[in-house]
């Protein structure tokens, strides 16, 4: 049997939503302690640009990346095994959703990896294929879940997805313009 079927992995979504919201609270409250940012909604990157929050955002996004690998991998194999039963969705849209994730969990560790004041260039390719591959992630995931209803998925969540989805696509076009 398949690890994404064994119990206990439903921890993981859950420990990656968790460790995320600490990756950019903790950081901000040294940031802000420590007098570097303005405590009235700075900027994420603005919150991990010097040091100790820099060493401290650095780790805690990458471990980020690193759950939502481990995420994605779930969903994909979830996918997989119920496409087994009632084929909905092709393996190469399973995939390539999959490889569009994995991509901008890259982009989320380079983010980590390079502060926005030391390389620039680099941080914003990060933050760009970051975003932009989480945008496009979502929306797979949100066409995957319409096309494994009823079976699989109730219409009010595969609504909720794409109403997510649809507030990421708006919500990343100022990210890429400012």
């Amino acid at each position: 049997m398949r690890c994404c079927f064994m119990p206990g992995v439903a921890f993981v979504p859950a420990l990656l939503v968790a460790w995320s919201s600490a990756a950019f609270i903790v950081p901000y409250v040294v940031a802000v302690v420590a007098g570097h940012v303005d405590p009235f909604v700075p900027y994420i990157s603005d919150t991990g640009t010097k040091p100790p929050e820099s060493g401290i955002f650095c780790f805690m996004i990458n471990i980020s990346s690193i759950l939502g690998v481990a995420t994605m991998c779930i969903r994909s194999l979830v996918i997989e095994k119920q496409n087994e039963s009632s084929r909905f969705v092709s393996s190469t849209f399973n995939i390539l959703s999959l490889c569009i994730g994995l991509l901008g969990c890259v982009g989320m560790a380079i983010v980590a990896s390079f502060q926005e004041l030391s390389v620039t260039s680099v941080h914003d390719v990060g933050a760009l294929v970051a975003f932009g591959c989480g945008v496009v992630y979502i929306t797979l995931q949100s066409i995957i879940s319409y096309k494994s209803c009823p079976q699989w998925n109730t219409y009010l969540m595969c609504h909720i997805r794409m109403a997510i989805s649809l507030i990421s696509c708006i919500a990343v076009i100022p990210s890429i313009l400012y």
